[in-house]
């Protein structure tokens, strides 16, 4: 897969994950209850001690962090090569949200015992997201 594309595939993921999060950031602050397909997991994750962090729900610091990958990957569109702090920027970005995911799954599964989906497939984005940026890293290697 050329840069090119890579950049568009991380922009489609990163507006699947911003609209998720922007969803999750409505819920949480009208005390709406998620659409959960069947578990009561949302609601619980909704309700638990750490689903805010000085008073922003974490569905809104996602929102950031998937508008501000949205952001890199059109700037990297731009012109026919991305800048390559640019690039750096995507990996960097989506390693810390990858770390994050990974420690917001934890807990889930360890310590407020509920899932999620919409918080899952979110995760799941995350992964797909560092993955594409460490390819794009490569690729951007290779061009230069």
């Amino acid at each position: 897969m050329n840069l090119r594309r890579l950049l568009q595939a991380i922009g489609v993921l990163a507006l699947l994950g911003l609209a998720i999060s922007l969803y999750l950031t409505w819920v949480y602050t009208t005390d709406q209850v998620a659409v959960c397909l069947g578990s009561g997991g949302c609601e619980t994750v909704q309700h638990s001690p750490y689903a805010w962090i000085m008073g922003i729900p974490i569905p809104t610091l996602g929102a950031g962090a998937y508008l501000l990958v949205l952001a890199l990957a059109a700037l990297g569109l731009r012109g026919l090569q991305p800048a390559e702090w640019t690039v750096l920027a995507l990996f960097g970005t989506a390693l810390v949200g990858l770390l994050f995911s990974a420690y917001l799954t934890y807990l889930e599964l360890f310590v407020i015992h509920a899932i999620c989906l919409w918080c899952a497939v979110s995760a799941v984005i995350q992964v797909f997201l560092f993955i594409l940026a460490v390819m794009t890293w490569r690729r951007y290697q290779e061009a230069v």
